[in-house]
């Protein structure tokens, strides 16, 4: 398993509207695998992989499109005051209790500046019991970056991006990072192809099989912010299939009843029959399970409540297209602390490439 490719996704900054670093590690990493690699005007990565077997007599090859959104969540800067400290601009959902005492990572022009964010008011020696109860607006956390005023300002602009700055690391059958949401579907989208192709690093990929769909693998922009990328890319593609690959909740921990789980961690691959965003094609929800059964790949079904992904944008752009949802599981989504689990990880990819090669 390509571990260290999850690493690099993970631990490269790229918030809604800055996903150039994203894209440009995608695009070296993927030179040779596919046959087109473009970028379109809002900077989605569109990577095409034609048929490798002729399709049914006088049928024209099936169209899928895997969508994996490039941006994680994140901040923009939106003011310098006068003692040098930034405040923010949200890009993305933040859930303000996860945001207390953290290290960020200020990206300007010049360079990457290390920052601490924290939120205004009394620390805990001299704050009142109703103080600490209160918690803080997202807007209300600033960051100190340990630097005079004129330094700040010399350094950093309007507009700066801000990301969480925390290492990736391995725990037990666990991987654990920021930004799971999503470069895991960037990680799926490289590797199932790849192994499609033959070039994965697994078992299964020492040979490469033909395949009469003609693939195309986007990587998004700005779905945190609304699918906006997703939606582009489509009417760009216009797909046949639409494939929104990401990560979902995985909510089988303390203090969370059964029925609110989503998924369940080492179960395998979620196949999602709808969120609340979009309701996947009945039948491609029983193909894929089929597939999974037959491959004997770990597999579960799940119904997110709310949220949505970049499959309601493939299933409404132009004339609609047929549209599934596959995703990992992942604990303590949009924290610094996602976690996923390596046998689901695999299982998507499994999956993925499975179907690539019979639709």
């Amino acid at each position: 398993m390509n571990v260290d490719l999850l690493k690099r996704l993970c631990e490269t900054p790229g918030i809604p509207g800055r996903e150039e670093r994203v894209r440009a590690l995608i695009e070296l990493e993927v030179k040779g695998l596919f046959d087109e690699v473009r970028t379109d005007p809002m900077g989605s990565l569109i990577c095409v992989r034609k048929p490798t077997r002729k399709p049914v007599k006088g049928a024209a090859p099936l169209r899928v499109m895997l969508a994996c959104h490039m941006d994680e969540i994140g901040f923009y800067v939106r003011h310098i005051d006068d003692k040098g400290y930034l405040w923010l601009n949200p890009a993305g959902g933040f859930d303000a209790r996860n945001l207390f005492s953290r290290r960020v990572l200020v990206c300007s022009e010049e360079n990457d500046l290390v920052g601490v964010m924290n939120p205004g008011g009394k620390p805990i020696h001299i704050s009142s019991p109703e103080d600490r109860k209160k918690i803080p607006e997202v807007t209300e956390f600033y960051i100190d970056l340990g630097m005079s005023p004129d330094d700040v300002r010399n350094q950093v602009r309007i507009g700066d991006m801000v990301v969480m700055h925390e290492p990736f690391a391995e725990l037990g059958d666990t991987l654990v990072s920021k930004a799971m949401d999503n470069r895991v579907a960037c990680w799926l989208g490289i590797e199932s192809v790849r192994q499609v192709a033959g070039r994965g690093k697994g078992k299964a990929s020492a040979k490469g099989v033909d395949h009469a769909c003609e693939i195309h693998c986007v990587f998004t922009v700005q779905e945190e912010v609304g699918l906006r990328g997703a939606v582009t890319s489509a009417y760009t593609v216009k797909p046949d299939v639409g494939i929104g690959i990401d990560t979902t909740l995985c909510c089988d921990t303390p203090g969370v009843p059964e029925n609110d789980r989503v998924t369940k961690q080492g179960d395998g691959v979620a196949i999602t029959v709808m969120d609340g965003s979009v309701i996947s094609t009945h039948a491609l929800v029983n193909q894929f399970e089929e597939i999974a059964k037959k491959r004997k790949i770990p597999h579960q079904r799940s119904i997110l409540g709310r949220g949505g992904t970049d499959t309601a944008a493939l299933q409404k752009a132009g004339s609609g297209a047929k549209a599934i949802t596959i995703s990992v599981g992942t604990r303590y989504i949009h924290t610094v602390t996602e976690m996923v689990h390596r046998g689901d990880l695999e299982a998507a990819r499994n999956l993925l490439a499975a179907y690539l090669e019979v639709a």
